[in-house]
């Protein structure tokens, strides 16, 4: 793959295309599997991109009147969710590095407003290497098929384990590898931007996790995972998992 920078370009052209065309996943180049869960009755649908690779907010581990920060947030699809569990008395951010994204968001908070009532979230720019937050202000940290795409993926989760209150919570989606990518396939760019050449093996990445100082890490769900339109089918058969993973400062 190319250099750490022209990497995040490449995710950030990939998205923000992605953003423009209001697309789903069966769009080129984009983060999700085919079979993305989908949420009935969301508050704005519109927000549902058909990105994810999970549901971290379906484990119950969000509470009235806290603060959820969603990295790599996107349209806005679990940041409205979390923000309708946490309540007026809560807030829940979100943080993306791709301005259509942002753009995006912000049309679908005010639709937000208008359905719920509610205007407890936020989306800030930023890089999830280099969170946009103060220290210890955040309850719980949420991420969907996001992190996989980093090309720092130890810092991320130090800077998860930074930005989290004592005793905070990190529940996120993301894609790993059950066996090592084919060296033909790692500098295969629409499989980085589908989440797969750039996916650590699974052992490695809950080690990132724990290295950042995170205790009690459990990995609460784990599927198989088929990149939509990636191509390479019968080299990626079962090499990939969708796991979400919880985990304690």
């Amino acid at each position: 793959m190319p250099r750490s920078d022209e990497t995040r370009e490449l995710v950030r052209q990939a998205y923000a295309d992605v953003a423009r065309k209001q697309s789903s996943c069966c769009a080129k180049a984009s983060c999700c599997d085919k079979k993305p869960y989908v949420v009935p009755d969301h508050p704005v649908p519109e927000s549902d991109l058909g990105l994810s690779c999970g549901n971290p907010l379906a484990f119950g581990h969000l509470r009235k009147g806290q603060t959820v920060l969603d990295l790599g947030s996107g349209a806005g699809k679990d940041v409205f969710l979390a923000a309708q569990v946490v309540g007026d008395t809560g807030r829940a951010i979100g943080v993306d590095m791709t301005d259509e994204m942002l753009v995006l968001a912000g049309r679908n908070a005010q639709k937000f407003a208008a359905t719920t009532g509610l205007r407890n979230v936020e989306f800030r720019r930023g890089t999830i290497e280099f969170l946009p937050v103060a220290d210890a202000t955040i309850d719980v940290v949420i991420s969907n098929c996001v992190i996989n795409l980093s090309t720092d993926k130890p810092r991320v989760f130090r800077e998860v384990y930074r930005v989290l209150v004592p005793g905070g919570t990190m529940i996120v989606s993301d894609i790993v590898l059950n066996a090592p990518l084919p060296e033909s396939l790692g500098q295969d760019s629409d499989l980085y931007t589908s989440c797969v050449a750039g996916a650590l093996l699974r052992e490695d990445y809950l080690q990132a996790v724990r290295d950042a100082g995170f205790s009690r890490v459990e990995v609460l769900s784990d599927h198989a995972y088929e990149p939509a339109r990636a191509g390479h089918d019968d080299e990626l058969a079962g090499l990939a998992a969708s796991i979400t993973v919880l985990a304690f400062k």
